[in-house]
């Protein structure tokens, strides 16, 4: 069998392109070809696929293509004109008091894939019934074809949350966040993503990527909090303030 290639910088295999379930919303059928980079990429070339519309996961990129559906919509926010409202400050007040950050690259443990495995179950995400085991959990959140790292969010000691992050040269990434529910006072979600801001102005980047938006989604329409943000709309970025 040979397998299609798109060229560019680098090239990407394509290893996957078939339609499937939705994974955002029921009864809908999503084509999310996945693409696999020949090599790691820069900085720069990350920002292009981000541009894009692109995601990542594991070593694979990929982007909507459905056939009759156009719910999902990128979405980043413009750091240096966000402003936090009063919700997100009593949120990043509570947290920076209570938690501990830590950054470093990303592992694969018991405790993350315990915290992983609740995350999905109490937040009704869960889509199968056997759990994912240390290979699954490296292949999806550990390795990676770009510069990634995690955020670490400890309580008292205790690893209560993670945020795994992309770097590219104009922005982060935000590729995917788990957390202990119990802890739901915290808002680690919105937490996170505030940090993952404040460590973009720390770095003097433009963009926070947080993946895509779905109004009809009850998991993915809260990004549209964050604003200002723009949200790639047939092919074009659209300002929201």
């Amino acid at each position: 069998m040979t397998i299609p290639v798109i060229p560019g910088n680098p090239p990407e295999a394509v290893v996957l392109d078939r339609p499937s379930r939705c994974p955002y919303l029921i009864g809908r059928t999503a084509r999310m070809p996945l693409r696999l980079p020949i090599r790691e990429l820069t900085r720069s070339e990350l920002d292009q696929r981000l541009e894009a519309g692109d995601r990542r996961q594991g070593l694979v990129l990929y982007r909507t293509e459905c056939p009759s559906c156009r719910a999902c919509e990128p979405i980043r926010v413009d750091v240096p004109r966000f402003v936090p409202n009063r919700s997100f400050r009593r949120v990043k007040l509570r947290g920076d008091r209570l938690l501990k950050t830590e950054l470093g690259p990303p592992i694969a443990d018991a405790r993350r894939l315990e915290l992983y495995e609740t995350h999905k179950r109490e937040r009704g995400l869960a889509d199968e019934a056997t759990p994912i085991d240390a290979e699954d959990y490296r292949a999806f959140l550990v390795s990676t074809s770009c510069e990634s790292f995690e955020l670490r969010y400890y309580l008292g000691g205790d690893l209560v949350g993670v945020g795994i992050t992309d770097r590219g040269e104009t922005g982060l990434s935000a590729v995917y966040c788990f957390f202990d529910p119990r802890h739901e006072r915290l808002s680690l979600g919105t937490y996170s993503i505030l940090k993952q801001i404040e460590l973009c102005a720390r770095l003097g980047l433009r963009w926070l990527y947080l993946g895509l938006y779905i109004a009809d989604s009850d998991h993915m329409r809260y990004k549209a909090r964050f604003r200002p943000h723009e949200r790639l709309i047939d092919g074009h970025w659209v300002r929201f303030d």
